[in-house]
């Protein structure tokens, strides 16, 4: 025997209300956060990297590498400790030159620099890994691999 179109509606209405009121209270996953979650698992799928798009380091990020504070807007690692990427929005009034201050501080020394007229460059070293520090506006990028021998 078949529902009634009644009974029919009256389901539909009910899961509609279900999913409005798990919407609204908050304990609906947001839809960004499934799409960076999605994108993150493709990339790391393809890649055999860690990544993030938002707040987190890679697992095996170099702890000597002195990072600026700031929102994570971007964060990866190459497998095996091949090299990360990691992406910060900084509300300081020169991000680059804080991000080369924490660096220096933490024992590491410039090898070169470049500059242009929105966005500089600056490399540095401890030894042990090499980091590209490159700003634009508000934002810093970290490049970091390990020394070559």
């Amino acid at each position: 025997m078949r529902p009634s179109t009644t009974h029919r509606r009256m389901g539909i209405a009910a899961v509609i209300a279900v999913l409005t009121a798990t919407m609204l209270s908050g304990c609906f996953p947001n839809p960004g956060d499934l799409v960076n979650q999605g994108v993150e698992d493709a990339i790391e799928e393809a890649t055999g990297g860690d990544v993030s798009l938002g707040g987190e380091l890679p697992a095996d990020f170099p702890e000597s590498v002195a990072l600026i504070d700031g929102d994570i807007s971007f964060a990866g690692g190459a497998p095996g400790g091949e090299g990360w990427v990691v992406m910060i929005s900084s509300s300081a009034a020169d991000p680059v030159a804080d991000a080369a201050a924490k660096l220096e501080a933490a024992g590491f020394t410039e090898d070169t620099t470049l500059n242009g007229d929105t966005a500089s460059a600056v490399v540095y070293s401890d030894g042990e890994y090499l980091v590209l520090i490159a700003g634009d506006g508000d934002v810093v990028s970290y490049t970091v691999t390990p020394q070559p021998k």
